[in-house]
């Protein structure tokens, strides 16, 4: 499904076709670790689900770039044993199914620096190609930045909605497709799959680019296949 002249939905992920660049968001990997650690005890199934999920994914394209568009690790000051393995096997993964890897530095990537430094990866706060900017999320970049940009892709804010059938009521990732200062906004759902995020009518949102209004953006949907479902103000009915 088109979102924005030239880029797709690719379940999870956004795929550029003319410059054949995959962008993945917000992998967080280390995630169950740290729920274990706080005492939430779950079977551990994030590394393996990931992995056989975007393997899938590049069973569809092959991109000549990936970018991972911040927030790979989760734990925000230290790195962990497994974090640190898992972190390194899905880059070295990513490395081998495309000519170029990129890093973009997301507010949980503090110490990611290290495992960057180990492949040989630079890590970047921002990466444009064309008229498009794409950033993590959690800060505007500057003026200078932004000034001939049309589209800018962001993650950072995990949008999902929950959408009821009473009395069930079940939460799914979306992207988020609207207008940010007249510009093209959208808002990755991220690739952590053990939870669906942030409800995007309830919660609290975090990102600068999501202070406004919602309500004109349209909801996309990622499920079993991918479906739009209208403006945010249409989904809001079926909360």
């Amino acid at each position: 499904m088109e979102v924005v002249s030239n880029i797709k939905v690719l379940d999870l992920c956004l795929y550029l076709e003319d410059e054949k660049i995959l962008v993945v968001s917000d992998v967080h990997m280390g995630y169950e670790e740290a729920l274990n650690k706080g005492g939430v005890l779950i079977p551990r199934h994030q590394f393996r689900e990931t992995m056989e999920r975007l393997k899938k994914t590049l069973t569809f394209v092959k991109p000549e770039t990936i970018i991972l568009n911040g927030d790979v690790k989760h734990e925000f000051g230290t790195i962990s044993e497994t974090e640190w393995r898992h972190t390194i096997k899905l880059i070295d993964y990513l490395a081998k199914h495309c000519k170029k890897l990129v890093l973009l530095r997301g507010n949980h990537d503090k110490s990611l620096g290290p495992i960057a430094k180990k492949r040989n990866i630079e890590m970047m706060d921002e990466f444009l190609v064309g008229d498009t900017l794409i950033s993590h999320g959690d800060h505007v970049p500057d003026v200078a930045t932004l000034k001939d940009v049309k589209t800018i892709i962001i993650g950072h804010e995990h949008p999902a909605v929950s959408i009821s059938d009473y009395p069930r009521v079940e939460k799914f990732k979306c992207f988020l497709v609207g207008k940010w200062k007249r510009k093209n906004l959208v808002v990755m759902p991220s690739y952590n799959l053990v939870t669906e995020g942030t409800d995007v009518v309830s919660d609290r949102l975090l990102s600068p680019f999501l202070d406004g209004n919602l309500d004109k953006f349209r909801v996309v949907i990622v499920s079993d296949s991918v479906y739009d479902f209208g403006t945010l103000k249409d989904v809001k009915k079926l909360c």
